[in-house]
């Protein structure tokens, strides 16, 4: 069971990213997926959520308007478009999966290797 975040990178103030999670050993289908970010000396911040057979999206308020979660179960893949990007969003990217948005937000079962992503002029 691994996920994988990538997708990260160096990107100008104003500007965008997209993450992608990708899942390898189970089917994403069955789980939700949450995305959080970690910037150096502060605590870990849940950004994101989108559950799995309901439409229930979740968004912090410091990313609502900016950041839209999605994901392909085709692809066994979750997706966070990242738009008008601020220096104060460095940060490492993870993604993690659980059974529902509530439970990811909170204790995740499995979580994913982090990407850098830099704001930056």
């Amino acid at each position: 069971v691994q996920l994988q975040a990538s997708g990260g990178g160096l990107v100008q103030p104003g500007g965008s990213l997209r993450l992608s999670c990708a899942a390898s050993g189970f089917t994403l289908d069955y789980y939700a997926i949450g995305w959080f970010r970690q910037a150096p000396g502060k605590e870990r911040e849940g950004l994101s959520c989108i559950n799995s057979r309901d439409p229930g999206i979740y968004y912090a308020d410091s990313v609502k308007g900016r950041f839209t979660i999605s994901r392909d179960d085709a692809k066994n893949t979750a997706y966070l478009q990242m738009n008008s990007l601020k220096p104060d969003d460095t940060a490492v990217y993870y993604c993690a999966s659980g059974n529902g948005c509530y439970d990811v937000m909170r204790r995740p079962d499995y979580w994913g290797q982090g990407t850098q992503v830099t704001v930056s002029s």
